[in-house]
Protein backbone atom coordinates (compact mmCIF):
# COMPACT_ATOMS: atom_id res chain seq x y z
CA UNK A 1 0.00 0.00 0.00
CA UNK A 2 1.22 3.50 -0.83
CA UNK A 3 1.22 6.53 1.48
CA UNK A 4 0.62 10.24 1.46
CA UNK A 5 2.20 12.12 4.37
CA UNK A 6 0.83 15.42 5.68
CA UNK A 7 2.97 16.91 8.41
CA UNK A 8 3.01 19.93 10.68
CA UNK A 9 -0.63 20.92 10.22
CA UNK A 10 -0.77 23.67 12.86
CA UNK A 11 -4.15 24.74 14.23
CA UNK A 12 -5.46 26.64 17.21
CA UNK A 13 -7.96 24.52 19.09
CA UNK A 14 -9.88 24.02 22.33
CA UNK A 15 -9.26 20.43 23.40
CA UNK A 16 -8.06 19.88 26.94
CA UNK A 17 -9.08 18.61 30.33
CA UNK A 18 -8.73 21.93 32.14
CA UNK A 19 -11.60 24.43 31.73
CA UNK A 20 -9.24 27.19 30.62
CA UNK A 21 -7.99 24.98 27.77
CA UNK A 22 -11.50 24.83 26.36
CA UNK A 23 -11.97 28.58 26.77
CA UNK A 24 -8.56 30.07 25.94
CA UNK A 25 -7.39 27.32 23.57
CA UNK A 26 -3.87 26.47 22.48
CA UNK A 27 -1.80 25.42 19.49
CA UNK A 28 -1.89 21.87 18.17
CA UNK A 29 0.15 20.17 15.50
CA UNK A 30 -1.18 17.21 13.52
CA UNK A 31 0.75 14.74 11.37
CA UNK A 32 -1.17 12.32 9.16
CA UNK A 33 -0.21 9.28 7.12
CA UNK A 34 -2.83 8.09 4.62
CA UNK A 35 -2.56 4.66 3.03
CA UNK A 36 -4.10 4.25 -0.42
CA UNK A 37 -3.29 2.83 -3.84
CA UNK A 38 -1.41 5.46 -5.84
CA UNK A 39 -0.49 3.24 -8.80
CA UNK A 40 -3.16 4.63 -11.15
CA UNK A 41 -2.23 8.23 -10.30
CA UNK A 42 1.40 7.40 -11.00
CA UNK A 43 0.46 6.16 -14.47
CA UNK A 44 -2.10 8.81 -15.45
CA UNK A 45 -0.85 11.96 -13.67
CA UNK A 46 -4.55 12.71 -12.98
CA UNK A 47 -5.86 14.16 -9.72
CA UNK A 48 -9.00 12.01 -9.85
CA UNK A 49 -6.83 8.90 -9.37
CA UNK A 50 -5.40 10.03 -6.06
CA UNK A 51 -6.48 11.89 -2.95
CA UNK A 52 -6.75 15.66 -3.13
CA UNK A 53 -4.84 16.26 0.08
CA UNK A 54 -6.23 19.77 0.38
CA UNK A 55 -9.47 18.10 1.53
CA UNK A 56 -7.62 16.07 4.17
CA UNK A 57 -5.84 19.18 5.49
CA UNK A 58 -9.12 21.13 5.60
CA UNK A 59 -10.78 18.26 7.50
CA UNK A 60 -8.02 18.25 10.13
CA UNK A 61 -8.07 22.04 10.48
CA UNK A 62 -11.84 22.16 10.85
CA UNK A 63 -11.92 19.45 13.52
CA UNK A 64 -9.11 20.95 15.61
CA UNK A 65 -10.52 24.47 15.41
CA UNK A 66 -14.18 23.67 16.09
CA UNK A 67 -14.43 20.62 18.34
CA UNK A 68 -13.93 20.70 22.10
CA UNK A 69 -12.91 17.49 23.84
CA UNK A 70 -11.35 16.79 27.20
CA UNK A 71 -8.83 14.36 25.73
CA UNK A 72 -6.38 14.59 22.85
CA UNK A 73 -7.13 10.89 22.32
CA UNK A 74 -10.73 11.76 21.40
CA UNK A 75 -9.58 14.45 18.99
CA UNK A 76 -7.17 12.01 17.31
CA UNK A 77 -9.91 9.38 17.01
CA UNK A 78 -12.32 11.91 15.49
CA UNK A 79 -9.73 13.01 12.95
CA UNK A 80 -8.91 9.40 12.02
CA UNK A 81 -12.57 8.49 11.59
CA UNK A 82 -13.19 11.52 9.37
CA UNK A 83 -10.14 10.88 7.19
CA UNK A 84 -11.15 7.26 6.66
CA UNK A 85 -14.34 8.57 5.06
CA UNK A 86 -12.31 10.18 2.26
CA UNK A 87 -12.37 8.36 -1.05
CA UNK A 88 -9.57 5.82 -1.61
CA UNK A 89 -8.16 6.02 1.95
CA UNK A 90 -7.81 2.52 3.46
CA UNK A 91 -5.77 3.22 6.59
CA UNK A 92 -4.69 6.29 8.50
CA UNK A 93 -2.18 7.19 11.19
CA UNK A 94 -2.86 10.40 13.11
CA UNK A 95 -0.47 12.08 15.53
CA UNK A 96 -1.87 15.01 17.50
CA UNK A 97 0.61 17.09 19.49
CA UNK A 98 -0.25 19.65 22.13
CA UNK A 99 2.62 22.10 21.72
CA UNK A 100 2.44 23.86 25.10
CA UNK A 101 0.45 21.78 27.58
CA UNK A 102 -0.35 23.62 30.82
CA UNK A 103 1.82 21.43 33.02
CA UNK A 104 3.97 23.16 35.66
CA UNK A 105 7.74 22.87 35.13
CA UNK A 106 7.30 21.11 31.75
CA UNK A 107 8.41 22.84 28.58
CA UNK A 108 7.94 19.90 26.19
CA UNK A 109 4.97 18.80 24.17
CA UNK A 110 2.68 15.81 24.49
CA UNK A 111 1.46 13.71 21.59
CA UNK A 112 -0.98 10.91 20.90
CA UNK A 113 -0.60 8.69 17.85
CA UNK A 114 -3.22 6.25 16.63
CA UNK A 115 -3.60 4.03 13.55
CA UNK A 116 -6.99 3.00 12.20
CA UNK A 117 -8.09 0.82 9.27
CA UNK A 118 -11.25 1.32 7.24
CA UNK A 119 -13.83 -1.24 8.28
CA UNK A 120 -15.67 -3.08 5.48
Amino acid sequence: MDCIYLSNIRCYGYTGFLPEEQILGQWFEVDVTLWLDLSEAGKTDALEHTLDYRNAIATVQQLVQVTKYALVEKLAETIATSLLELQRVEQVKVKVSKLAPPIPDFSGKIAVEITRIKQP
